[in-house]
């Protein structure tokens, strides 16, 4: 592997994910503090994202099939990379600018989302098959993984980052800007993955692969099904503290300041993320995955612990949120890369027992699993929201901010009488809303680590094992 080839995908990255976390992050913020729908109308957006992201989990796996089967002069990979960041940055765009109102939104945005999670799909699933078939040797494989994930976290942070400090009191005109950005970096970053990569030559099979062929690789892969639930139960737990991150700061620091703030505790994610993935590659040197994910789960358990008790329990400071909320981040980093190392050792797995080598088929399952637990991650922020009372609140805001586009209000007198209503939520609304973004992580990352211990055997040895057996044949 050359270091244009290192550079090339794993600097990609940046553009990528920018785009995926505006869409991941803010796309619904977007819909609960601009469009004023009714309870019902939010509901029922709510219940097609689900739909629609457990459709795109699906479609992962067969998108998987359809890369497999690619025969196309620049590769396997390159043409459904830059043709799928083309595609979504166009849908991106549009669901943050057309503005439809009431039903008819409803039903633009759904049509909208359901082809946003396709073309990424085609993108999305590309991209990380390439990666294993990168290399098969454990310690570059385990560099390419950390170097890669370092440029995640910083188009992560840059929209997670910015957007907070830019969006209140201008919502509207400040969504629509960003998207049209992001959706451009989306296009440049892939460019440079698709034009500056070079795959090896790998000896492909001479038969298409079928929906049946990919599920009986599936199920005859006892490792990739362990090691596929477990990330789809660690997906679920570490997206929920930043999906119900910004109602939070709303709701305890009221919506002018909470800008600030919500930029604070995205530099807390970003610096925990970027300190997990750099430092990731010299703690696999002196410990085992086994140990590292043991550590990692028993230290997320007693920080969100002490999260939920801040302002009960212990004293309600901005400093020790953002601590809590660094170490959180820095554990969590640490599970994500573990366990994509996991995913993609089942790749060697799979080839020394049956003598064939599916990059892209068993890749998606990392992608479905992210995508399954967004649409899960969805129906309980939703319920969440709606529970708690907190979403008719919003809504006040969402007439604030279209109000402000039309130039009927200033943006000042936009922060300060939505202050006024985040003020009215009683205790026991913020209450409800800290317990869905702690609790439930608490139970599905103790998930998923029982479960890897306890079914998952691709220890270090047994993976050298496989990979020298691979070799030798």
């Amino acid at each position: 592997m050359t270091k244009k080839t290192k550079w090339s995908y794993c600097v990609g990255a940046v553009g990528r994910d920018a785009a995926y976390a505006l869409v991941s992050m803010y796309l619904i913020l977007y819909v609960q503090y601009t469009m004023n729908l009714t309870t019902a109308q939010f509901a029922v957006i709510s219940a097609c994202m689900v739909i629609c992201m457990v459709w795109d989990a699906v479609n992962d796996l067969m998108m998987g099939i359809i890369i497999e089967n690619s025969k196309m002069k620049m590769g396997k990979f390159k043409p459904w990379i830059l043709m799928g960041a083309i595609l979504n940055a166009a849908v991106i765009i549009a669901l943050f600018t057309i503005r439809p109102t009431g039903w008819a939104f409803v039903a633009f945005y759904s049509v909208g989302y359901l082809l946003w999670g396709m073309t990424y799909t085609m993108n999305d699933i590309a991209y990380w098959g390439m990666l294993p078939s990168l290399s098969s040797d454990a310690k570059v494989r385990n560099v390419l993984v950390t170097t890669m994930s370092v440029f995640t976290c910083i188009g992560q942070f840059l929209v997670a980052g910015i957007v907070p400090m830019v969006i209140a009191g201008n919502a509207v005109k400040a969504y629509r800007m960003i998207a049209l950005v992001v959706g451009l970096m989306f296009v440049a970053f892939q460019a440079l993955t698709a034009f500056g990569v070079t795959e090896q030559e790998r000896q492909e099979p001479e038969c298409s692969l079928s929906l049946k062929d990919m599920f009986h690789i599936f199920s005859r892969n006892d490792q990739l099904v362990s090691a596929g639930i477990a990330s789809l139960l660690f997906n679920v737990g570490q997206n929920l503290l930043i999906i119900f991150g910004v109602n939070f700061f709303y709701v305890e620091f009221g919506y002018g300041k909470s800008g600030d703030l919500v930029f604070l505790f995205t530099v807390m994610y970003g610096l925990g993320t970027l300190l997990s993935q750099a430092s990731y590659a010299s703690v696999m040197k002196h410990l085992r995955r086994s140990q590292v994910l043991t550590c990692a789960t028993i230290g997320i358990v007693v920080l969100y612990l002490a999260f939920l008790s801040v302002g009960y329990v212990l004293p309600k400071s901005v400093l020790l949120i953002n601590v809590i909320g660094l170490l959180i981040f820095f554990f969590q980093g640490m599970i994500n890369l573990t366990v994509i190392v996991m995913i993609n050792n089942t790749i060697e797995y799979d080839e020394y027992r049956y003598h064939e080598r599916h990059d892209s088929v068993i890749s998606a399952v990392r992608s479905f699993s992210v995508k399954l637990a967004a649409g899960i991650n969805q129906g309980l922020s939703t319920l969440v929201l709606i529970l708690s009372g907190i979403y008719a609140i919003s809504r006040k805001i969402s007439g604030l901010e279209i109000a402000a586009d039309q130039g009927n209000i200033t943006s000042g007198e936009v922060l300060d009488l939505a202050t006024n209503y985040l003020g009215s939520v009683a205790p026991y609304q913020g209450l409800v809303l800290r317990l869905g973004m702690t609790l439930i992580p608490i139970a599905t990352i103790c998930g998923m680590y029982f479960l890897l211990k306890k079914k998952y055997k691709i220890d270090e040895e047994e993976y050298t094992r496989l990979v020298a057996g691979l070799q030798k044949r």
